[in-house]
Parts: C-alpha cells; structure tokens; sequence
C-alpha cells in the first residue's frame, strides 16, 4: 500500500508542478520586435479616438462626455501622436477640436451620415462651422464613415453630400470606407479630394493570420493607388485586436497586436504611405455590436487609460503570469489534498489508474485556470455574462477537486436524475450533489455556446479553457467508476446529441485554422461522450 498510497501521488503532484510551471514559461514568453510599436522617437501619424470610458455608449443618445475627460485623453495621446481621427460631432465629440487645439494635436474631423437626412444635416453644418472656426485644427473632414458598407446610403447621395460640404469649407474632404466598397462605387472617387481607405485584415471575409497581415495591407494599399491613381490613399483604419475569438487563422493576441501595428509603421515609415491606426482607447461599449474582439482594438487600455505596449518593456500575452501559474500551482494541490483527505477517511488501495486520473485533472485545471480567468475577466460583458462565465469558472474550479474525491471513494458521476428526478433516483452525499450540480451548469451553458455556434457564431467567444477544466475529470470519472447497470436516461442523451451534432456543424464552419474552436469542439464532443456514457441506478431503499 505504501508505494500507491504515497510514492505514486507525489511523483504525480510533481510533474504537475513540473507540467505547470513549464506551459506558462512557454505561455508568457515575450517577442522580440525591430520596432517598438509604441517609438517614443517617432511619433504614430494619427490614430483614432473616442472618448468613451466603463458603461458610456453613443448607443445611448443622452450620453455626453465631459470637456475635461476629453482633454485627458488627449492630452495622453500628445504623447505618442500629433493627430487623431474622429467620427461624429455627438456626444460632446464636437469639442475635441478645441480642445485639440489646446493640447496641440490636429485632428481628422469625421461627419457621421446615415440613413436620418435631418441628422446628416446637423452633423455636417456643425462639422463645417468647426473646420471654418479652426482652421489650423482640422486637417481635412471626413464625409461618412462605412455608409455604404451598412447600406445606409447610395453613392450618388454620398457623393452629393460630400459635393455639398466641400463648397463650404477649404480643408481637404474624403470619404472613408472598407477598400472594397470603393472599388465597388468608383463614382464616389470623383467626390473627394483624396481616397481613404479601411484595410482591417482581422474582419476581412477572408480572414488573414497574423503573419501575413502587414504584407495584406500593403498589397491592397497598392492594389488601391492602381485602382485610383490620380489621388493620395489615407489608410484611414488598420489594426488588430488584443483579446476576442479566432476567425480561422486570424488569433487576437497582444503579441500579436503589438507586432502587426510594429510592421505596419515600419511599412508606413520605409514607403512613405500616411496610416491612421485603430484605435487610442479600447471601447467596451463596442463589444455589444462586435462581441468581445469588438472592444480591444486600442493602444490604451480602457480602465487605467495605460499603454498597452510601453516603450523598453517586454511584450507578452500574460503580464501577469507568475501570478496565473501560481495560483494553477495551487489549485492543483488542492485536488491531490481532496483525493488523499478522501482516502485518510476511507483507507483502501486505489487503482494506480484513479491517481492518474486525479492528477490528469490537476495538471489540466493548474495549466488552464490563469487562462479561464484571464478569458473570464475579457469577455464578460454585462451581468448575464459575468453569471454565465463565472458560473463556468466556479464550476471549472470545482470539479477536479469533487473529480478527485469521487475517483478516491469509488463513486460514479452523478446523473440529472440523481439530482432532480424522481425520489428512487435521488441519493448521495453532500459532495456528490456538488459534483452532479457543477456537472448540470457545465452541461447547460456547453449546449447553450454550442447552439450559439451552430445559429449565430460571428461574435461569440470560444470558452475552451473553463469548459475543458471542467469536463475532463468528468470524463475520467466516467471512465474509471462507470456504473455497469442501470438505464441511460434521457436527458443526457439528448444533451450529447446535440453536442455532436453542434461541435461537427461548428467545426467546419469555422475552418480548420481556428484552433480555438477545433479545441472547443473536441471538449464538446469529450462532454458528450460523458453524458452517453452515464447510467442511472436506483437508490436502494
């Protein structure tokens, strides 16, 4: 008993540790850039900004930021750019130039348009009277940004409104929109003074990997002056996000941010093209249209206001990463604590099987907790989404341990039935409807991510790391104290038909390059596999 019951399960713990400690030095490991993204030598042309911070929207038409809010911002970005790009003239936007002018920034100054010809009017005889009042502000005046993407507007209107305000003002006027949407309504060039185009190689319909993007907006850029020779081309939008779901190969990542806007200024600098970046701050409000990618495209991070990148500090997707490893460190004690306490009460020789199993469940669970908490703390947006994942978490971080003692005490997962069916089913200790509860949320919210998939996919994020944390010990529980009698009930069956079903539908969708749903979907097929698997016995009476 003395090898089983001691040797075995430290040397397990320690190629945890070992395990652990191993993938977050991997997982943390800085780039090496020939250009900072952020040069303190070389300030960036322009960028794009917006003023709003926390629970602030321009969705809510009432909202209006603050003049000295405002003057925070840019008075920020004074250090890292001469000029910023804005959109509308709304919510307190029609005071950045003057306070621009304050702080010594020019600006870009935007005219929103949509399908409202009173507002357009507003908008353009507010955004005219700024450009006359500030002269040495505002460079030149944005007519529209992406009408014609959302199909709010023809090019002949677009076109006659840009006519419009450029008889009333004597800065250069543009229109700005996807490149596409240029080729595809040529008469809008004859419009404007100079051509400005979006290249965002994250959202093109084709997305492009990170490796490849600076060399894709380069290639359009001079597919566009070919297409437009006559006119100076703005690339008036181009970035990458910092955090949010794959789109086939195309992984948001702060290294990934970091190094594709380094190659882009480098590529700007050596061809003498003008770029404006996307964007200063990340916007969360952004993340109720575009999903969690959506509010991360800043060079500033929303709470602190901070760089992201600063200049002479190394560039990782987990800053914090001694503190994620340790606490996966010790949640992995905690399960090799809850399979030993276990048998300290009920001293027998496990297989040499179940102590793999335990720590397969800890290794996996240390490895992935800082990268579940991480996710959880970017992609919950509002309070059904703060419930939906931290319920994931909380139930993520509790199964190894409840995993452990079940494997040690010789018990079987636990089935619905167990939990809320009838009175012959029902049965178990304290600890085994802990077990059975944390296996129902994990079960609920798989198939409510797994439909979200199947019928609207284009923004939501891809919960592998919880949802794997959770659903292995599940898995080698099944496995190793599987009951061999019993009737297999029905709402686990239907619950792993549509996991099947779902995870095939979802994987192919997505592509083959987006490992985060390939592993999300195998995770999918694992839990369903689980849930096949179960069994239901009466309690004995």
């Amino acid at each position: 008993m003395e090898p089983i019951s001691l040797r075995t399960p430290l040397a397990l713990f320690l190629i945890s540790l070992s395990a652990i400690a191993a993938v977050w030095w991997w997982l943390a490991t800085p780039i090496t850039l020939a250009r900072a993204p952020i040069d303190p030598n070389a300030k960036l042309q322009c960028v794009s900004y917006a003023p709003f911070r926390d629970a602030q929207t321009p969705l809510v038409p009432t909202t209006q930021i603050s003049p000295e809010q405002i003057e925070q911002d840019l008075a920020r970005l004074t250090r890292i750019t001469d000029c910023v790009r804005t959109y509308s003239i709304e919510n307190g936007l029609d005071q950045v130039p003057s306070i621009a002018a304050k702080v010594g920034l020019k600006v870009i100054q935007g005219i929103w348009l949509g399908s409202n010809r009173l507002k357009n009017l507003a908008q353009i005889s507010t955004a005219v009277n700024l450009a006359k009042e500030y002269p040495g502000v505002i460079t030149s005046l944005v007519v529209g940004n992406e009408v014609l993407l959302r199909g709010e507007m023809t090019a002949a209107d677009l076109a006659a409104n840009i006519r419009a305000v450029k008889a009333q003002v004597t800065v250069p006027v543009t229109y700005a929109d996807v490149w596409e949407y240029w080729l595809r309504n040529r008469e809008v060039y004859d419009a404007v003074d100079f051509v400005t185009i979006h290249i965002l190689p994250y959202w093109e319909d084709m997305p492009v990997r990170a490796k490849f993007a600076a060399g894709h907006v380069d290639s359009i850029r001079r597919r566009m002056a070919v297409a437009f020779p006559g006119k100076e081309i703005l690339i008036g939008e181009t970035g990458w996000p910092s955090t949010g779901r794959m789109r086939e190969g195309a992984l948001p990542s702060r290294t990934n941010q970091a190094r594709i806007v380094s190659e882009i200024l480098d590529l700007a600098q050596r061809e003498g093209f003008r770029v404006n970046l996307i964007e200063a701050y990340d916007q969360p409000w952004k993340r109720q249209l575009e999903g969690t990618v959506g509010g991360y495209w800043g060079l500033f991070d929303s709470v602190n206001r901070a760089l992201k990148y600063p200049p002479g500090e190394a560039i990782s997707n987990y800053p914090s990463w001694k503190w994620q490893m340790g606490s996966g460190m010790a949640l992995s004690f905690f399960v090799f604590c809850a399979a030993w306490l276990t048998l300290r009460r009920r001293p027998w020789t496990p297989r040499p099987a179940s102590w793999i199993a335990v720590g397969l469940s800890a290794t996996t669970a240390g490895i992935l907790l800082g990268v579940a908490a991480d996710k959880m703390l970017y992609e919950s947006y509002g309070f059904g989404g703060w419930l939906q994942w931290g319920a994931l978490l909380t139930a993520a971080v509790a199964s190894p341990m409840l995993g452990a003692h079940a494997l040690m005490s010789g018990r079987s997962l636990p089935t619905f039935l167990e939990l809320l069916g009838p009175r012959e089913f029902r049965g178990g200790s304290v600890l085994t409807i802990l077990l059975g509860i944390s296996l129902v949320v994990t079960t609920l919210i798989a198939v409510e991510t797994a439909l979200g998939f199947t019928f609207d996919p284009r923004y939501r994020d891809f919960p592998y790391a919880s949802l794997t944390m959770a659903v292995v010990p599940f898995a080698c529980l099944m496995l190793l104290n599987r009951p061999q009698a019993g009737v297999r009930p029905i709402a686990e069956s239907v619950f792993a038909g549509l996991l099947v079903v779902a995870a095939l539908y979802a994987g192919f969708n997505e592509g083959g390059g987006n490992w985060q749903s390939l592993w999300t979907c195998a995770v999918y097929v694992l839990l369903a596999l689980t849930l096949w698997l179960a069994r239901a016995v009466q309690t004995p009476k």
